[in-house]
């Protein structure tokens, strides 16, 4: 790829955010998106706009960005907006806070609108700062635009994290010198995360992760065989809120048991471990 020989200061990059109405992809809305292009040593152009989620929020998420259902209610709906995000950040870099969070929902929402997956590499300010800055309590956004005095805005508000982003993203990037190339920066970050890493479409060429592709779609209980915890091999009845793709490993968020008395904390199952999967008697 021709973009890992130019040096970071001769590139595009695009840090984007979003904001989201729960954790999970495939479960959970966007509710606003945000990237700021950054050029030649100055942002060229910003793109934000709310996002009208076809279910309600809750007050829990709310309480997170702050971002009501009042204030999505005249917004576009996604559909009006993705192919736009799409043609925003497919000339460039990306970079993004947590960037897998970012990119499981992205993806996803790409491949059901037929969209090809960007192909340009990405970068994460959060596993860079893991792997240049020893010099922080931890690695959050907050934190790093502290430790380098940057103006944060406010707080989980895509275009203000964006830009936060960003600030963070080219401070790091400064560290390693304007001549660093793409290429160098991809071996400082170690983890790789190429789109189709987060892609759905390629999970669910096995039939199994089709039906809890469709489960979670639909909102249905299914019973997974799972060939870990404490039950190995056991059939369990369990129902999915969310399928995460992650660069270490996938897992599917889902409650097991519905009866009272039983444990409905949601629960992580690894993907290498479920071998088999079916919909639920009664649905």
């Amino acid at each position: 790829m021709e973009i890992l020989k130019n040096s970071w200061f001769d590139t595009t990059l695009i840090a984007i955010d979003l904001e989201t109405t729960g954790k999970y992809p495939l479960d959970a809305e966007i509710c606003e998106m945000a990237a700021v292009k950054w050029r030649g040593g100055q942002v060229v152009e910003t793109f934000q706009s709310l996002i009208k989620p076809t279910l309600r929020m809750s007050e829990e998420v709310i309480a997170i960005h702050n971002i009501t259902n009042e204030m999505c209610e005249t917004a576009p709906v996604l559909s009006e907006k993705l192919a736009d995000f799409h043609r925003f950040i497919s000339d460039g870099v990306l970079i993004a806070h947590h960037a897998p969070f970012d990119l499981g929902f992205l993806a996803w929402e790409f491949e059901k609108a037929s969209m090809q997956l960007p192909s340009n590499p990405v970068f994460c300010t959060s596993l860079l700062s893991r792997a240049i800055n020893f010099n922080v309590p931890n690695h959050r956004l907050a934190t790093l635009a502290q430790h380098f005095n940057i103006e944060a805005g406010a707080a989980h508000r895509a275009l203000d994290d964006a830009k936060t982003c960003l600030g963070v993203a080219l401070a790091y990037f400064e560290k390693l010198g304007r001549e660093a190339k793409i290429s160098d920066i991809q071996g400082v970050q170690m983890t790789a995360l190429p789109w189709l890493r987060f892609s759905i479409e390629a999970l669910t060429e096995r039939e199994h992760f089709r039906t809890l592709v469709r489960a979670l779609r639909d909102r249905r209980e299914v019973i997974i065989v799972y060939e870990g915890g404490s039950r190995p091999g056991e059939p369990r009845k369990v129902f999915p809120q969310g399928l995460v793709r992650n660069p270490e490993a996938d897992f599917l968020v889902a409650t097991e048991g519905n009866n009272e008395g039983d444990d409905v904390l949601p629960k992580r199952y690894f993907l290498d471990k479920i071998s088999g999967v079916q919909f639920a008697p009664g649905y």
